[in-house]
């Protein structure tokens, strides 16, 4: 292994890197597209502190999440850094803090400024690395550089405020101010850049569909020997984590009876009962991309009829969806499909098909069906979720119809009433011509998942 390889290893987690790829010049390609986009210079801030560091009790129960745009161009995991775009110079130059050893004693190796030593050069691949400290006066001297175009940018939301690339553009406004010049946005060149995926992070991202696949089929036969949600999504967690460079992409949701019809159920502890079905939306995250999946199975091995029809109406209504999912649409355009589909057939298959009615716990439409999924599992721009965004081909989006209220019908003679909540999740890659499914593997037609909950136990892959 070469020496800057063996370097970044121990870097591991604050400097992400694949192994099957050169990550930095992954970092630096992109870091060069960016500066052709822009005609001023442009800041990008990491996160500005450790997670539970003004708490300091939940420090270490806590786990740090870089922000996305800044980790998309260095790859940098860690608190306190900051990244200057100069595209006159076409020159990176990275702002970390200096080197505390006495920290790291308790926290772990962290990237930082020390006095004889490119560490972080040879880390990130970017040459020019400064301490922090110098970050604010260095942006004065680039907003002197930029005067005669008026502005420089920065990384911010025009309409989501408050988080720290907010109080960024604060901070740059004051500097600027003084000089004449304005702060402007570069988040919509930015997730231009971002959203469509170039092929080392599609790939990645077919790695953790794969990881979730071997992790999902694991468990289902296993799931009749489960007493309780926690044991389940522990069991669950560990099948995915264990395969993974990394973590989980979001906290797993295990919710079983009508906990499934909280849509960010967090509990995870309420006791599993025969006949209940479990929602379970769950992912891993592999290098910078992630999975996104959600399935729901019945805790006793076999759907109910008012059960299985619900489900083949969720079901259905993602292959309606699917149709219009391609390039050249927005999320916004098609968004309404799944629901009206939806409200549709329980009119057909369950009032009318089997005497039933129902009460959903909202009002038509739950919640969106399709997010992007990239650095972010929910990529895009905060503020408006990218909805406008045409697709295009490499970007990657959710798919999730979704149904939760109270149901009844009638089915051979007997009446079914229940509380339930159904999801199903897959994850679509855009295409010059329409979509892949790469989650396709991971069983959500009824009869398979069926057949695997009863299958014996087999040894773990």
């Amino acid at each position: 292994m070469k020496n800057a390889e063996i370097l970044r290893k121990s870097y591991s987690q604050v400097f992400i890197s694949s192994p099957d790829y050169d990550s930095c010049s992954l970092y630096e390609h992109r870091r060069r597209e960016m500066m052709g986009k822009l005609d001023s210079f442009c800041v990008f801030g990491g996160m500005p502190r450790d997670p539970g560091s003004e708490e300091s009790f939940s420090e270490t129960w806590t786990r740090f999440v870089q922000d996305p745009a800044f980790l998309f161009l260095t790859g940098v995991n860690q608190a306190g850094c900051f990244l200057v775009l100069d595209p006159k110079a076409k020159k990176s130059v990275l702002f970390v803090p200096e080197k505390d050893l006495f920290r790291e004693f308790w926290n772990g190796k962290r990237l930082g400024v020390e006095p004889g030593c490119d560490d972080v050069s040879r880390v990130t691949g970017i040459a020019d690395v400064r301490d922090a400290a110098e970050f604010m006066p260095f942006v004065e001297k680039m907003a002197r550089k930029y005067r005669s175009k008026g502005f420089g940018y920065v990384y911010y939301f025009d309409k989501f405020r408050g988080d720290h690339n907010d109080r960024l553009r604060g901070r740059l406004a004051l500097v600027l101010g003084h000089l004449g010049m304005k702060v402007k946005t570069c988040s919509p060149l930015h997730f231009a850049q971002r959203l469509p995926l170039e092929s080392e992070r599609i790939a990645d991202a077919k790695k953790a569909q794969t990881i979730t696949e071997k992790a999902f089929r694991n468990l289902l036969p296993r799931v009749k020997g489960f007493k309780t949600e926690r044991e389940l999504y522990l069991y669950l967690n560990y099948e995915m984590q264990r395969r993974s460079d990394g973590d989980l992409a979001f906290p797993t949701i295990a919710a079983s009876g009508e906990n499934a019809c909280c849509l960010h159920y967090v509990k995870n502890d309420e006791p599993l009962k025969a006949g209940q079905l479990i929602l379970l939306d769950f992912g891993v995250r592999y290098g910078t991309l992630h999975s996104d999946i959600s399935r729901t199975i019945p805790l006793n091995g076999k759907f109910n009829p008012l059960q299985a029809l619900l489900y083949q109406v969720v079901l259905d209504s993602a292959l309606v969806y699917q149709k219009s999912v391609g390039p050249g649409v927005t999320l916004k355009e098609i968004g309404q499909i799944p629901w009206d589909y939806i409200m549709g057939e329980l009119e057909t298959r369950l009032v009318k098909g089997h005497k039933g009615k129902f009460k959903l716990c909202y009002d038509r439409r739950p919640h969106g069906v399709s997010h992007f999924i990239g650095e972010h599992i929910h990529d895009g721009d905060p503020g408006s979720r990218s909805l406008d965004t045409v697709l295009e081909s490499g970007m990657l989006i959710s798919c999730e119809p979704g149904l939760y209220g109270e149901f009844e019908g009638v089915f051979n003679g007997r009446r079914y009433r229940e509380k339930i909540g159904i999801r199903i999740e897959d994850d679509l890659l855009i295409t010059k011509t329409g979509f892949l499914n790469i989650s396709k593997k991971i069983p959500r037609e009824i009869g398979e998942i069926e057949q695997l909950m009863q299958d014996s136990l087999a040894p773990r892959s």
